[in-house]
């Protein structure tokens, strides 16, 4: 029996997305993230006033999951196709919201897959301000039934290659603007009359039917990489034997989509409160059957007693195996891949930013001494007060004390001040930092009284913290010289990197010393 241990309850969290109510977050959600380990939240339209307003809401959002824990951010999904469906956009009773783009069958009346791309990449960018990070859209249902009461206007058309393109060029475009799209309803919700938020729609195909018509989006964005594909609440009993909905059902999830069609992404169902599911099975039963079929994540977004139930429930199939916890690992690391290349913006942006302070560091002279962390405290002088940071990387790495120095009396001939003359010792090697130095003596001066007192084996290297002049005029000097081009802990980071030997200075000097 599995023990539901805070580690695998933080696993479960997840593979759930759940809305709430109202424009500022509530104590529900906070709950449903702090307590449940809830990982994706749906935005609505009852949620939404303003573009500002949503900022701020995704931003408390995400800090309670940051205060509790998650190791991630959460995923912040909105259904915003365009047209019809766009609970980002403006309305009357509000114009400060994301602008209103036109829906799919508009925008394929344009002839342009370009205008659709632009469209949804300008939407996407609205959304990215917002903090929004995951659309569900475009919908890939083909709209083969004219009498279709839920799909319609929202569908690109009847024809299938045409769908595949507008859609595709949707999912462009919403990835240009750093928002992962959502392709639904598979295996497409295009030839039924009945609305799945009322009844079961059942659509008397084959798999070899589907392939003909419904698939033939969902396969073209297969083989483009769409990030995540939303299952839809139809029965096709053609193909699984029976009137199981198609988002509940293992033959759809996993043997068509997961194994036939090769999809490796992120599987989300629909909303698990429309009557398709709810009325014969209860959003609670049919979250858990979902998962078991092979879904990732499910979705329930109106309710809180429903939401918890959901959960609940998953934990007690966990705890007696109905629901293998492997499995539902190695979906979580999908979502955890989802999360990587679409919410972990500000993590993605640290990594390249600290690879590009690497490749940047520059040895003026070299080669830099070893230094050996066992033969005692290194000395960090700088001229001002305000290299704490740079302080705080080099005695994260090895003992160490900060000094900061000042012009020696007698412009610049005078004697180190006992604190300094006592560590020197000691110390087994100096960092000893400039600024701009090449416009006053002074450093200059401190550094050449610094060597003539300094032990014979102490190391010193020089690090110029701001431009890599500041050794020019001193010719008598041959220290090794690293530039770090700025003073920012970055790049100071950066730089302390280089001198403990974690990096080599790959960055060049791009003016003449």
């Amino acid at each position: 029996m599995i023990s539901l241990t805070t580690t695998v309850k933080r696993e479960i969290g997840q593979h759930f997305v759940f809305g709430f109510h109202g424009h500022e977050i509530s104590e529900d959600v906070k709950v449903l993230i702090r307590d449940y380990h809830v990982g994706n939240i749906i935005i609505m339209k009852r949620n939404v006033q303003s573009v500002k307003q949503v900022y701020r809401l995704v931003q408390s959002l995400q800090q309670v999951a940051k205060e509790s824990g998650h190791s991630r951010p959460l995923m912040i999904g909105i259904d915003q196709e365009n047209g019809l469906v766009s609970a980002f956009s403006n309305t009357t009773a509000s114009t400060d919201a994301g602008t209103q783009f036109p829906g799919a069958m508009a925008l394929a009346a344009t002839g342009s897959p370009e205008i659709a791309e632009d469209c949804s990449a300008a939407t996407a960018r609205e959304m990215r301000l917002a903090g929004i990070n995951w659309a569900y859209s475009p919908v890939a249902d083909v709209n083969s039934n004219s009498k279709n009461p839920v799909i319609g206007v929202r569908s690109f058309g009847d024809d299938p290659d045409e769908v595949a393109k507008y859609a595709s060029a949707v999912c462009r475009g919403l990835m240009r603007g750093e928002v992962a799209p959502c392709a639904k309803h598979f295996p497409g919700h295009g030839d039924t009359y009945v609305d799945s938020h009322l009844a079961l729609p059942v659509i008397n195909k084959t798999e070899n039917e589907l392939m003909e018509t419904e698939l033939i989006p969902f396969y073209t964005l297969v083989k483009s990489g769409v990030p995540t594909i939303m299952t839809g609440h139809m029965a096709l009993p053609l193909v699984t034997g029976d009137n199981t909905p198609c988002s509940l059902s293992k033959t759809i999830t996993t043997d068509l989509l997961r194994e036939k069609m090769g999809y490796g992404g992120v599987i989300v169902t629909d909303c698990l409160e429309m009557n398709a599911v709810a009325a014969p099975y209860t959003p609670q039963r049919g979250a858990l059957m979902a998962l078991q079929a092979g879904a990732d994540i499910v979705m329930i977004c109106h309710t809180m007693q429903t939401q918890v139930g959901a959960i609940e429930e998953t934990y007690v199939a966990i705890e007696n195996g109905s629901l293998s916890l492997e499995s539902l690992r190695q979906s979580g690391e999908r979502i955890a891949a989802l999360k990587v290349a679409f919410a972990d913006l500000l993590i993605r942006n640290a990594r390249l930013s600290a690879e590009s302070y690497a490749a940047s560091t520059a040895l003026v002279r070299g080669p830099l001494p070893v230094i050996n962390r066992d033969d005692g405290p290194v000395l960090v002088m700088t001229p001002v007060p305000y290299y704490l940071a740079f302080a705080q990387s080099v005695a994260l790495r090895v003992n160490s004390r900060h000094l900061v120095y000042a012009p020696l009396p007698m412009h610049g001939q005078g004697q180190l001040p006992d604190e300094i003359s006592g560590a020197l010792g000691t110390a087994s090697a100096i960092i000893f930092v400039t600024r701009s130095a090449d416009r006053t003596s002074w450093q200059i001066d401190y550094l050449r009284r610094l060597l003539q007192e300094k032990r014979g084996t102490t190391h010193i290297i020089i690090l110029a913290s701001c431009g890599p002049y500041d050794m020019v005029g001193a010719p008598d000097i041959q220290e090794p010289t690293l530039a770090s081009f700025e003073y920012t802990p970055s790049a100071l980071e950066a730089a302390a990197a280089v001198i403990f030997g974690e990096h080599e200075a790959k960055g060049r000097v791009p003016v003449s010393l």
